[in-house]
């Protein structure tokens, strides 16, 4: 059990850096065919497996390993011989490239990494993915009838060339493909997931949520316009979406994935975000035009991992953050998207920290299903700005996860179901760590105001107050100091509450200074030294030319 404990840890801990730096994509193809299955190649792929492989997957291949029920999605379940991505049509079985594919490269935004060792150094050879591939196939006994074999019965889905280049000509085609089919039933109009207002359930009977196309870090088997297309062709099994080979000409397909990948987010690189200085009134509502000449920066969460209850499966990995301030305030516009708008807060449904928190427990992390409801109408969206209450010195700020019981930071957090009562939607608060519920400063001295807007599965949020304040436990900001800033989130129809949540680490807002009039003055004055420098320069060597004797000039 203890093994157990320290693996689930040690992959909780992996799993948030996968969700916040992405991964890359292996080869889709191996250099081989796989090699002929002998005794030999199945024992060495069965060590791999129970090494490697069964935690998450079961020494059975059932899908039942110890750290399958804090997943989301759940690992495969192999002895149904049911799988998502293939390139085979739809409900047939994959190909042993399929596998090795995937096995590879991993699935973006789930636990399955990738395993090739090329990408990662834990990773394992061509031979060792295909030894484990091998004796995968062992547990379903599907992969032993030749009348199922894709390739044998000609059911394999052969990539033609796109014949829709990338362009807004098809991009354009394909949105109007994509509104014909009905895309939009399930995934939104802009492609968000909040199509459907209800949660859906896989094969195997867990809940699943539509897929938001525009975020590709969670497209599973690629995010490229030829695996956007795969998937349209052969469909994903045991889910939802079906295959639209049928129903969609080549061409139709082709430009469907063009407008899908032209839906995808851009994510920003820069860790600070520049506050611009604005003549008159902040804006105050969401959509108000002001924010358009704000500059955006993205900032990725992941789940709350840190101390119990450790939340692996997040729904909010990226808020998108601007900000605007004149000579009195700053103003913080934040947005982020969210398929559902909870605002009804079930404080009684709250989980009870005890028993997963004590010293010496197996496990202090949460189930993703059982646990915590994850169902609509329980739980808040809510979403809070961290800052230090001390300027930082040098380097060192407080810890991002709430700070120290010596170095405190103050949090405003908005609550949706606040906002939707017409109540004040954001308090501010003091936390001195994780341990200790953050305390809510005193009626007077909540100066934070702002408004929030829901539409199409996006949260839009903005929150301002006073550049200075005389109370000592807030954060205070001036032009041309960088003020450190982490993003705390929670989707509550995920079940997420109290610190079952997702968060980032410090970033930094930047206001910026007014440049002083002696900095225009210094400058004209260097640039007229250096010209007349560079005019006496040139005249002293033409002087010197016409003096110089004939002879030597000959």
């Amino acid at each position: 059990m203890r093994t157990t404990y320290k693996c689930l840890a040690a992959f909780g801990a992996a799993l948030a850096a996968i969700w916040i730096s992405g991964q890359a994509l292996a080869a889709n193809m191996p250099s081989k065919s796989m090699p002929e299955v002998t005794e030999a190649l199945l024992e060495k792929g069965r060590g791999i497996y129970f090494g490697r492989c069964g935690f998450c997957h079961g020494l059975l291949g059932d899908g039942e390993g110890p750290a399958a029920k804090y997943l989301d999605p759940r690992p495969r379940d192999f002895t149904l011989g049911t799988f998502k991505f293939r390139t085979t049509q739809s409900g047939e079985l994959p190909t042993n490239e399929d596998l090795f594919r995937t096995v590879s490269r991993g699935l973006r935004g789930t636990a399955m990494q990738s395993f090739d060792s090329d990408l990662i150094k834990t990773g394992l050879s061509e031979d060792d993915r295909w030894a484990v591939i091998a004796f995968i196939k062992t547990f379903a006994q599907e992969f032993d009838n030749p009348e199922l074999d894709p390739v044998r019965t000609g059911k394999v889905i052969s990539l033609p060339s796109n014949p829709a280049p990338f362009s807004a000509e098809t991009v354009a085609k394909g949105k109007a493909v994509f509104e014909k089919a009905k895309c939009w039933s399930c995934h939104g109009k802009l492609g968000r997931g909040d199509g459907n207002k209800e949660f859906r359930k896989d094969d195997w009977g867990f809940p699943i949520r539509i897929r938001n196309v525009t975020h590709p870090w969670k497209i599973k088997a690629g995010s490229e316009v030829a695996d956007i297309y795969m998937r349209f062709t052969s469909g994903i099994s045991g889910t939802p979406m079906p295959s639209f080979i049928k129903s969609l000409n080549e061409e139709d397909r082709w430009s469907l994935a063009n407008y899908i990948k032209s839906l995808q987010h851009q994510l920003t690189s820069h860790q600070s975000l520049r506050a611009k200085p604005v003549e008159g009134a902040l804006p105050e509502s969401p959509d108000d035009e002001a924010w358009n000449t704000a500059e955006p920066m993205d900032v990725r969460l992941a789940g709350q991992v840190i101390a119990a209850p450790r939340w692996q499966n997040p729904s909010v990995e990226l808020v998108t953050m601007q900000a605007l301030f004149n000579d009195q305030e700053i103003a913080f516009r934040l947005t982020w998207d969210d398929p559902f708008k909870d605002v009804i807060h079930d404080e009684t449904k709250a989980f009870n920290t005890n028993e997963i928190s004590k010293v010496g427990g197996f496990n202090s992390y949460v189930e993703a299903n059982g646990m915590v409801p994850r169902a609509l109408e329980t739980f808040r969206d809510s979403v809070a700005l961290q800052f230090p209450v001390k300027p930082p010195q040098g380097t060192q700020k407080p810890h991002f996860y709430r700070g120290s019981s010596s170095d405190q930071v103050h949090i405003w957090v908005w609550k949706a179901d606040q906002d939707a009562a017409g109540k004040r939607g954001t308090d501010e608060g003091n936390a001195r760590g994780w341990k200790q519920r953050i305390k809510a400063q005193a009626e007077d001295g909540q100066q934070v105001t702002g408004k929030a807007s829901w539409d199409q599965g996006r949260w839009t949020v903005v929150m301002k107050r006073p550049l200075q304040t005389g109370d000592k436990n807030d954060v205070q900001f001036k032009p041309g100091v960088f003020v450190p800033v982490s993003v705390n989130a929670w989707d509550g129809s995920n079940g997420e509450h109290g610190l079952i949540m997702s968060l980032s680490t410090w970033h930094y807002v930047f206001l910026e200074a007014p440049t002083p009039i002696s900095v225009y003055v210094y400058a004209v004055l260097a640039f007229l030294i250096a010209g007349a420098v560079g005019i006496w320069l040139t005249r002293k060597a033409e002087h010197g030319d016409e003096d110089e004797p004939v002879e030597a000039a000959v």
